[in-house]
């Protein structure tokens, strides 16, 4: 009697586990992000660095930053599309956007970021990139966003919060969201933001950043963010 009941409960539970993931499944189909808005759904996802200029390098691994923010991206990519964005990259490959390594390329870089990104006309720029610090105690990811810009504060408002939901589970304390001044933030009008997605120069972000599971849960934190951020804006 008692095993019959057991085997009840169990059947139970993987009916309601089950329902949930197709409630959720539901929830992240194209319809659900059709409905935020009227206007196109697109993103542009811009992995920072590539080709001669890697970035910063991991104190462990020796990683280059521009390997992992390509990693991430397109980790991103599948989880916006999954969801129902149209999604636009703007470096594909572990090459820069430079076309030549003779002086100026780092200019010539960014320009044709600019130019992928005025042509897409998206809803929103999510520049990823990774952090280092002289100090190793330091953890998190951050983001930063347009001065003077309500919207692009809002974003990264929404996104720093999900960040910091991430780096919560692991002890990490709570990080704010910042005004800053880089190009890839005004190469259009839409709301644009930098994520700093954890720091290569502490061991155990290093160790996140690095695997292909702590990719995807970076990943699905930032689409969380825009999210939230969607459903704020049209509320």
């Amino acid at each position: 009697m008692r095993k019959s009941w057991i085997a009840v409960c169990t059947a139970v539970a993987m009916v309601f586990t089950m329902a949930v993931g197709l409630c959720m499944q539901v929830l992240l189909r194209p319809q659900a992000v059709s409905a935020f808005a009227k206007e196109s759904m697109k993103i542009v996802l811009d992995a920072g660095h590539g080709g001669i200029d890697g970035g910063v390098v991991g104190k462990k691994t020796g990683i280059k930053e521009s390997d992992i923010n390509l990693q991430i991206t397109y980790a991103l990519k599948s989880v916006l599309e999954d969801m129902g964005f149209e999604v636009v990259l703007t470096r594909k490959t572990g090459e820069g956007l430079y076309g030549t390594t003779a002086k100026g390329f780092k200019k010539r870089d960014m320009q044709k970021r600019k130019e992928i990104i005025l042509q897409a006309d998206p809803a929103l720029v999510i520049s990823i990139h990774q952090n280092l610090y002289p100090s190793q105690n330091s953890r998190g990811g951050q983001v930063f966003y347009r001065k003077e810009d309500g919207e692009s504060q809002a974003l990264a408002l929404a996104l720093q919060d999900s960040l910091n939901g991430l780096y919560q589970e692991e002890g990490v304390k709570s990080r704010k969201a910042s005004q800053g001044e880089f190009f890839i933030l005004n190469c259009h009008t839409c709301p644009s933001v930098i994520v700093e997605c954890g720091f290569l120069s502490n061991a155990a972000d290093e160790k996140l950043l690095t695997q292909e599971r702590g990719q995807k849960h970076i990943a699905e934190s930032i689409a969380k963010g825009v999210l939230v951020y969607f459903s704020k804006i049209t509320s």
